[in-house]
């Protein structure tokens, strides 16, 4: 056993300079009390795992988890109404104390795990047992909750020193314990700025297709927390790349890289260094509908780039006719198959399928212009096109004649009530039916470019007239009669 540092006192010249993160913090105070009462019940108690590290790192703590020579029983008993079995068949209980809940795990060793996530059994143990069959060196550390001492079994410590992420023992056994580890490794790696271990990398070389195992939700998890928290999102998705678990997870991603693009329009490279680019540009903390947004918005373009003739000179170049549409179609596909949430698959579908809609903006017919303005998503749409431009061709006169169109209407709603509803098309002798919707939109753009009451008033007189119904801007339209 080793013992090194003092995270109450980080002045200890056992481990200077090592600002903690654990005083005069809410969670930590509510999680020492949990270990005291532990404590004076006579079980060992100490925090463990991730908080120690960030804390060790001077990083915020989220969270603290408790382990413990307490069976889950006697977890129970001591904190009677206050527990929640969340996994009691795996020696964690779940205690809420002082308006937090915190994770306490009795001390376990755990047998083989059949489905690459649980095991089938697990014994009680010792802490230097119990920090044998977790997950990675800096994962693996214990604090003692009053003195701060961190105990460390694993050689934690020096791999925290080190800036390095390192599979305790066998790597290959850590993952075939629980597959998803291998995504961790690489989140862990690019969210703290450390490097992978060796052995560690390549046994997920090795293994990377054991990820095709794991439930798409845990994995989305893991990606969108990657590239959401990470200084660099690219860091995590080059190691992804390297180690071939992106060909197992999103492999549409993956023929980003290579995909030239014509260099007067996109001089940074191919659309995978196009990407990478926008995501470490993305300003924190990120919203994960923009950061997926980025990630899929140019999707489509391995699968539609062609050489055909440019619109203006004739000369062939490299292009991507209806890149974003199928990019659209594809991005559902693929956020269905990770089962995000439906609201988040239909926020990035859209903003990947309309982000090319800013190149004709000041072309766009007002109704039209309103519309893209006021859509629900347009300040996201905004940052993306903003990102787009400015690690492609940096031409921002169409961005900003946007931003300004959009800022016009700070004192109005882009897109007010309708003024005219379908009782009143009723009034004027417009019969149910689809032609109904049809006027109705159209009456609405006419709101929109503010000439509604001549549009009403043409309206009037056609259904007046007897002469059949016409569309409201006056275009025929034979499928309405009065």
């Amino acid at each position: 056993m080793k013992i090194k540092g003092n995270l109450v006192n980080p002045a200890n010249p056992v481990n200077p300079v090592k600002n903690n993160g654990l005083e005069n913090n809410a969670v930590v105070e509510a999680a020492r009390e949990v270990a005291r009462k532990l404590a004076r019940a006579g079980f060992q108690a100490y925090f463990a795992g991730g908080c120690v590290r960030d804390a060790l790192l001077g990083r915020a703590l989220k969270d603290v988890d408790i382990a413990t020579s307490a069976t889950p029983s006697q977890v129970e008993r001591l904190f009677d109404g206050r527990t929640v079995s969340v996994g009691k068949a795996f020696g964690v209980i779940l205690v809420q104390h002082g308006g937090f809940a915190f994770d306490v795990a009795t001390f376990r060793t755990d047998g083989a795990y059949a489905d690459g996530r649980h095991p089938e059994e697990v014994c009680f143990s010792t802490p230097e047992h119990d920090a044998q069959r977790r997950d990675f060196t800096v994962n693996g550390l214990f604090c003692d909750p009053e003195g701060g001492e961190v105990i460390d079994f694993v050689g934690g410590l020096a791999d925290l020193d080190a800036r390095v992420i390192r599979a305790i023992g066998d790597p290959e056994a850590r993952f075939r314990e629980d597959h998803l580890r291998m995504l961790r490794a690489v989140r862990f790696a690019s969210v703290l700025g450390f490097r992978l271990d060796a052995d560690t990398r390549e046994a997920i070389a090795r293994c990377a297709e054991w990820i095709q195992r794991v439930s798409a939700e845990r994995v989305a998890v893991e990606i969108v927390r990657m590239l959401c928290e990470s200084p660099r999102p690219s860091v995590g998705l080059n190691l992804l790349l390297e180690t071939g678990l992106l060909a197992q997870v999103l492999p549409e991603v993956v023929a980003l890289r290579g995909t030239e693009q014509p260099p007067q329009f996109h001089p940074e490279g191919d659309v995978w260094t196009h990407t990478c680019l926008m995501l470490d540009d993305l300003p924190a903390p990120r919203d994960p509908d923009l950061t997926l947004a980025v990630l899929l918005h140019d999707i489509g373009k391995p699968v539609t780039s062609c050489i055909a003739p440019d619109d203006e000179t004739g000369v062939p170049r490299i292009r991507f006719p209806s890149h974003a549409s199928v990019g659209a179609r594809m991005t559902e596909a693929i956020l269905t198959r990770l089962k995000l949430p439906s609201e988040r698959v239909a926020t990035v579908t859209a903003l990947v399928g309309e982000h090319m809609h800013f190149v004709n903006a000041p072309e766009m017919r007002r109704a039209k212009l309103r519309r893209f303005l006021g859509g629900p998503h347009f300040p996201k749409m905004l940052d993306l096109i903003r990102l787009d431009i400015t690690h492609s061709n940096g031409d921002f006169s169409t961005w900003d004649f946007l931003k300004s169109a959009h800022d016009a209407f700070t004192s109005e709603p882009i897109l007010p009530e309708p003024k005219i509803r379908g009782r009143d098309l009723l009034a004027m002798g417009v019969k149910p039916g689809p032609q109904m919707g049809l006027l109705l939109r159209e009456l609405y753009d006419a709101q929109l470019e503010g000439r509604l009451e001549e549009a009403v008033n043409q309206l009037r007189a056609r259904t007046e007239g007897g002469t059949g119904m016409e569309g409201a801007t006056g275009e025929k339209r034979n499928t309405c009669t009065p």
